[in-house]
């Protein structure tokens, strides 16, 4: 998904807080042109809209600067928000548009219900719900879909045992799991080792005596 956000270079010496109360939202961009930074202003309302629409570090945005003369594709790398009301703060972007290859955040979509949980009677334990990875500017995965059905009582499935698209690397160590299937022998051990606590029995006659 490519979304489109329109945008002005900030005006020289002007505070944040009168900007929100014009209803703009500060912003800044990076990697554009080396190590050079851009702070710019977008319409508060515009920018709420591409928040609701858009993933950190996933979306790709066209963005373009009415009063620069670059233009160009860019990820959100953060959004800063009012500490207690909530409200929309500042975005940072960062420029894809030069870049061979980056590192992105993809969602993990589980699908299908693991035997193992049904009939076998376990539970579906997800450690991981997103994985970083890299990839082309042009071939960001909006999500990576995951079929648990094969999964039984003790199976895990590991980063490395993934397939990812054409293109498309884990970022990190390979041996993470992703996700996994539990029994229920752990919680049973558990129940039966309070219940001899509560209840310890009978003394053997050689001790009473």
């Amino acid at each position: 998904m490519e979304l489109t956000l329109e945008c002005k270079k900030r005006p020289e010496g002007s505070k944040p807080n009168a900007l929100r109360r014009e209803g703009l939202m500060p912003a800044v961009l990076y990697g554009h042109n080396g190590t050079e930074s851009v702070s710019l202003v977008i319409d508060a309302k515009a920018a709420e809209i591409l928040i609701r629409k858009a993933s950190v570090n996933n979306t790709l945005i066209q963005m373009n600067i009415s009063d620069l003369p670059w233009k160009g594709k860019a990820l959100i790398r953060e959004v800063q928000s009012h500490p207690w009301r909530g409200d929309l703060y500042h975005l940072s972007f960062f420029s894809v548009a030069a870049q061979d290859s980056l590192q992105v955040t993809v969602p993990l979509h589980f699908v299908g219900t693991a035997v193992g949980v049904k009939p076998e009677g376990g539970s579906l334990d997800t450690v991981l719900t997103e994985l970083e990875v890299a990839c082309a500017p042009d071939n960001i995965p909006e999500s990576i879909e995951i079929d648990v059905t094969n999964l039984h009582i003790g199976d895990a499935l590991h980063v490395n045992e993934l397939k990812l698209p054409e293109g498309v690397e884990a970022v990190g160590e390979p041996d993470r799991v992703i996700v996994s299937i539990l029994g229920k022998g752990g919680q049973v051990a558990a129940a039966a080792d309070e219940e001899a606590i509560e209840s310890p029995g009978e003394v053997p006659a050689t001790e009473q005596e």
